[in-house]
């Protein structure tokens, strides 16, 4: 049975509504794919412990994974594409977080959906700059879909970036990614692929 891992956005949940569409759409479709979710807090060094135990678990039961992230989303699971060489469909993508970030240092960060409340120090932008490499080496790991009217992130930064990787481009839109259901099931159909390539 194969795995598939959504990774939520920046203060956002298991609830947030590209996740939630996601899990239906699977339960619907594809009842074979074991469908993975967790909470994530905003803290780099425990997001990226509890994604590596995530992956070594799954990884450990011979399942193959296939990763999708928003946002916040999208930066961690490019990397878990170039950890791991994992498959991954991202959605307007964050390219360099850390550049971002600063600017909620010392804050009280509330998660969108729960009670949850953070506070960055700069210690965890820190630890941020050293998860991702200049450039990517694995770029037939990604599908990447960007929105150019994407009010949070500039969509030309992941377009440099994952200029190599398969690129959708789409006009308008927005940071959640409109019309984002159209891309699941073709989704899921590029991330099988690299496992029938192996």
């Amino acid at each position: 049975m194969p795995a598939l891992l959504y990774i939520h956005g920046f203060l956002s949940s298991p609830n947030s509504f590209k996740a939630l569409q996601v899990k239906d759409w699977l339960q619907t479709h594809r009842p074979d794919i074991e469908y993975h979710c967790p909470f994530l807090t905003v803290y780099p060094d425990q997001v990226q412990a509890e994604l590596d135990a995530l992956v070594a678990d799954i990884q450990a039961r011979g399942q193959d994974l296939y990763v999708m992230g928003s946002s916040m989303g999208g930066f961690w699971s490019t990397y878990l594409g170039e950890r791991y060489d994992l498959p991954a469909l991202l959605i307007n993508p964050a390219v360099r977080p850390s550049m971002l970030m600063p600017e909620y240092i010392g804050k009280s960060l509330k998660n969108y959906h729960t009670d949850d409340v953070y506070q960055l120090e700069a210690r965890h932008i820190g630890h941020l700059k050293t998860l991702l490499p200049e450039s990517i080496t694995r770029p037939g790991n990604y599908w990447v879909l960007l929105q150019t009217e994407d009010e949070t992130l500039d969509y030309r930064q992941a377009e440099a970036l994952y200029q190599k990787a398969r690129l959708t481009i789409e006009e308008g839109g927005d940071h959640a990614f409109q019309g984002f259901e159209r891309f699941i099931e073709p989704g899921i159909a590029f991330l099988a692929q690299h496992y029938q390539k192996a």
